[in-house]
């Protein structure tokens, strides 16, 4: 099963769109799966994203300064602004998917 996190906007997708609640949704692994693949099972359209983060590690991000933030990375090169969705999605692995609403600060 793949564990999808839903945040701000993109919760309406959910069972339970409340603020306070978390949103989880699980899916059944397909073979060859990529985040692309599961955005689109979920129905999310790619400008809607602002952030995607795989087993807690930023994947993709429209925010140009997020290289310089530290995050841990799911990969070497964090694209921004144009997401490469075609990063493989696995049985057991976790996604946050934060909308356009809930784009990460930086102070």
């Amino acid at each position: 099963m793949i564990e999808v996190h839903l945040y701000g906007k993109l919760r309406r997708l959910g069972p339970d769109p409340r603020g306070d609640r978390d949103c989880v949704l699980w899916l059944d692994a397909r073979p060859g799966e990529t985040v692309g693949s599961v955005l689109e099972r979920l129905g999310v359209r790619t400008e809607e994203v602002a952030h995607i983060f795989l087993n807690g590690k930023l994947l993709t991000t429209c925010n140009s300064m997020a290289p310089w933030l530290r995050y841990q990375r799911a990969r070497e090169d964090v694209p921004t602004c144009e997401p490469n969705l075609d990063y493989p999605v696995r049985d057991g692995d976790r996604l946050g998917i934060f909308g356009r609403d809930m784009a990460l600060l930086v102070v």
